[in-house]
């Protein structure tokens, strides 16, 4: 935090009278004059401001270094629009100011409003910045309004007293903005109290001073909370939902290796011999039929129409091998050999069911 005491200097001669400015150069100059003094005394509890109204006969101090925001408001009630602007005077008692302030620790600052022109030659100027400078005094310069007439001598005023980049010149040009928003966008405000010369911490993006409006601020702050918050929580379901999808990755692939195997596999099937090859054909056309002899439940003909259906079944099977001709006639004997071996064990068993009767 800086230690600091500071000088705001207005320009309250008949030039600030213009509506170029929201809402008038003066008023403008007064509602910078309330946030200079809330951001630099909120910024240390030591700092103390104080005000110079630098038009009229004389240039006037309206409010003393202080802290209380009731003593400048008091000192700016009654101040009115006069004159002419005696801008290198009015430093040189600010200067003064500076001098007798209480705490020798805090470094001393002017920060000027320059809404007319400049009476100054750049010589003399110059001369003046350097005695800041050869003191200790940095300076901060608005230039608007009259902002194209002055810039050349203000610039000149500025560098002269310039001392490792703790002066500034600021051109506003007239137009929709604020004169306050474009003070806090400022090198003046930005690089000293946490800024980057483009705003304070304390503007959220929306043009809201949290000095002036807390509860705004704060309800800004809070909202900007829970979206981020919000997104995170969205962030952390993609990642676990594309972890997700890897996993089912992993295992489509897993099941396309075995789905691999499973060809490696057919390929060994394929090297057997044929008569392999028919013999487990058949076993698998007869297992089929058992299952619908059982499932089915019915008499003879039933039991025929399923045999009938395995037999097709063992054909089709036996027709989709590769090198085999259904049609070879020793493909034809084994085929036909097998319902007749089924058929007589049958008859065995019944005629054997039939003796265990007799012999009971």
């Amino acid at each position: 935090m800086v230690l600091e005491a500071t000088v705001l200097i207005i320009d309250n001669s008949e030039w600030a009278r213009n509506g170029d400015y929201t809402p008038s150069r003066y008023q403008a100059q007064i509602d910078s004059v309330h946030y200079l003094f809330s951001i630099k005394t909120n910024d240390n509890p030591e700092n103390t401001v104080g005000v110079i109204a630098n038009a009229g006969d004389s240039p006037e101090v309206l409010v003393s270094l202080t802290n209380d925001l009731g003593v400048l408001l008091k000192g700016l009630h009654g101040l009115g629009v006069r004159g002419e602007s005696n801008f290198d005077t009015s430093i040189q008692i600010a200067q003064l100011v500076l001098k007798h302030r209480v705490n020798k620790v805090q470094k001393q600052r002017i920060v000027i409003f320059s809404a007319s022109p400049v009476d100054a030659d750049e010589k003399t100027l110059v001369k003046l910045g350097k005695k800041l400078k050869k003191n200790g005094v940095s300076i901060d310069v608005v230039n608007f309004g009259e902002h194209t007439a002055n810039e050349q001598k203000l610039t000149a005023f500025v560098e002269a007293a310039n001392n490792n980049d703790t002066s500034h010149i600021v051109t506003i040009p007239p137009g929709p903005h604020v004169l306050s928003e474009q003070i806090r966008a400022s090198p003046i405000v930005g690089e000293r109290f946490g800024g980057n010369g483009g705003g304070d911490d304390n503007d959220f993006g929306f043009g809201v001073d949290p000095d002036i409006d807390p509860e705004l601020a704060m309800a800004l702050r809070m909202s900007m909370q829970e979206e981020e918050e919000r997104q995170r929580r969205e962030a952390a379901a993609t990642q676990q939902a594309s972890g997700g999808n890897g996993g089912q990755q992993q295992q489509e692939g897993g099941a396309n290796a075995g789905g691999g195997n499973g060809g490696a596999d057919n390929d060994m099937e394929m090297d057997l011999d044929e008569d392999e090859q028919i013999r487990r054909a058949i076993q698998m056309s007869l297992m089929e039929s058992g299952q619908d002899d059982g499932n089915s439940g019915a008499g003879n003909d039933g039991a025929s129409g399923s045999n009938g259906n395995g037999d097709d079944l063992v054909a089709s099977l036996i027709g989709s091998l590769p090198g085999v001709d259904p049609n070879d006639p020793a493909l034809q004997d084994v085929l036909g050999s097998e319902p007749a071996n089924k058929n007589k064990q049958d008859s065995k068993d019944k005629n054997g069911g039939d003796d265990k009767d007799n012999s009971k």
